[in-house]
C-alpha cells in the first residue's frame, strides 16, 4: 500500500459521526531502549497487543522524546529511524523501522487542530519512543506511521483538550498512541533492580486506579496526588502521552491494562488500551 493508497483512504472514512468505529487508542510505557532487540516479557505484551488490534490504515503516535516549542507532525514519505540514546550495545544502533510515513495523515492531523498551529516537520523521524515499541506491534513495518510533538511551553491541560481535537482521526482508521511512562525517574534508576521501589509500585497503582476510573481531572492535576506521584513524575515529558490517550477515550469505552509492572526501582511498564 502506497502513500497514495493510504490517503485515499482517510477521505473514503471522512464520513459522518457514527459510519465508522473508532479505532482502539493506546498507552504504552516503552521503558528500556533495549526492549527494541530484547525477548521479553514488555516486547511480547507489545506483540499481543499488536495481534489483537484491527489493522489500522496509519499510526499517529504522540512520544515522551519529541519535545519542542510549538506543535509539529512529520510530514515526511519516509521517515528515518532516530536513534536518540547513549551507551547501548552497537546492534540497537544498527536497527531500522522502515514504516513509511504519510503527508496526508499530517495534513488530516494539522487540519483537525483547532487550538494550535501545527507545523509540518521534515526533519525528525521516527524516536525510540515510538520505533521501539510498534517494531513489536506491527513488525512488517508496513503501515504508515507519523509522530506529534509535545509543545514543552504548555501545561497538562492544554494537551488533554489538544488530544480531543485528534478524535475524528480514529474513525478514519487510524491508531492513536501515546509514548512514555507513567512513572519515570531517571535519577533513582536502579540497573539491576527486576522491581520497582516500593513508593514506585504505589505511584503506579494511584495512576491505575484513577485512569480506570475515567477521573480526568485529577490525572491532569497529577502534581496534587502525593508524595509518591510527585516522585515518579518529576518532569512531565512521559506523562503528558498518557494525557492524550485519556483525552481521547468516549463514554464507555472499554479499557484494558497490560505490561502492567514496574522495573529498575523508578520505571513503570504500565500500559493500556481503550476501546
Amino acid at each position: 500500500m502506497n502513500i497514495t493508497d493510504i490517503g485515499s483512504g482517510l477521505r473514503d472514512l471522512a464520513s459522518p459521526p457514527g459510519a465508522a468505529e473508532p479505532m482502539p487508542v493506546l498507552f504504552v510505557g516503552h521503558g528500556n531502549p533495549m526492549n527494541a532487540i530484547t525477548d521479553n516479557e514488555f516486547s511480547r505484551g507489545w506483540r499481543e497487543a499488536g495481534k489483537a488490534l484491527p489493522k489500522p490504515m496509519a499510526v499517529l503516535c504522540v512520544s515522551a522524546h519529541w519535545e519542542t516549542r510549538g506543535t509539529y507532525v512529520t510530514a515526511m514519505e519516509k521517515p528515518p529511524t532516530i536513534h536518540d540514546f547513549g551507551g547501548f550495545p552497537p546492534e540497537l544502533y544498527e536497527v531500522q523501522y522502515p514504516a513509511p510515513g504519510s503527508p496526508e495523515l499530517a495534513g488530516e492531523t494539522k487540519s483537525n487542530v483547532r487550538s494550535a498551529d501545527v507545523g509540518l516537520d521534515f526533519e525528525w523521524g521516527l524516536d525510540h519512543g515510538c520505533w521501539s515499541v510498534f517494531r513489536h506491534i506491527f513488525p512488517g513495518g508496513d503501515i504508515p506511521v507519523i509522530e506529534l510533538s509535545l509543545d514543552s511551553t504548555k501545561p497538562p491541560r492544554w494537551h488533554y483538550d489538544l488530544a480531543k481535537e485528534l478524535a475524528p482521526l480514529r474513525r478514519k482508521g487510524v491508531l492513536i498512541a501515546g509514548s512514555g511512562n507513567m512513572v519515570h525517574n531517571l535519577g533513582m534508576i536502579d540497573w539491576q533492580a527486576k522491581e520497582g521501589f516500593d513508593w514506585a509500585r504505589e505511584a503506579n497503582e494511584t495512576l491505575k486506579k484513577l485512569i480506570a476510573g475515567e477521573n480526568g481531572e485529577r490525572l491532569i492535576d497529577y502534581r496534587s496526588l502525593g508524595r509518591e506521584v510527585q516522585m515518579g513524575v518529576p518532569t512531565p515529558e512521559h506523562y503528558i502521552p498518557l494525557l492524550y490517550a485519556l483525552g481521547l477515550r468516549e463514554g464507555g469505552e472499554s479499557l484494558s491494562f497490560f505490561n502492567d509492572r514496574t522495573e529498575l526501582g523508578a520505571i513503570s511498564m504500565t500500559s493500556f488500551r481503550i476501546g
